[in-house]
């Protein structure tokens, strides 16, 4: 058994699934066929996922991907995502300790579920839940 802190008090503790740990990160961009092309250049690889809403890369076991929506959805820089087991425990287990919710659980295809949210400093942290 893992035992987290959760923040509530000073012996208070949850029991928690360790996470799978940093496996992704998305850059939110206003251009995305320069992003495509920089990244593509980054990387040395075409992007497995080349749609308009998004693109995504695979090199090296990180998922690297790019959002052209993602200022709109408050995303002010990169955000990594944790993987995690249970998206929604642990989405609450952010909130309960304080995180403020920027998009709730949402089913991104295939399964594949995604939330955020930002820390009290406004640093953005992502899960993600395969499915």
């Amino acid at each position: 058994m893992n035992h987290r802190r959760t923040g509530v008090g000073p012996h208070v503790t949850k029991e928690y699934a360790k996470t799978a740990g940093l496996k992704t990160i998305i850059y939110p961009v206003k251009d995305l066929d320069r992003a495509k092309s920089l990244f593509t250049a980054l990387l040395g690889v075409e992007p497995y996922a080349d749609q308009p809403y998004y693109v995504g890369f695979k090199d090296a076991g990180q998922d690297v991907g790019l959002d052209p929506n993602g200022h709109a959805k408050g995303m002010t820089g990169p955000v990594p995502y944790w993987h995690v087991s249970d998206i929604r425990a642990r989405l609450r287990a952010l909130l309960d300790a304080g995180a403020e919710l920027l998009q709730d659980v949402q089913d991104v295809g295939g399964g594949k579920l995604i939330a955020s949210v930002k820390d009290a400093d406004g640093n953005l942290v992502g899960l993600v839940q395969e499915a």
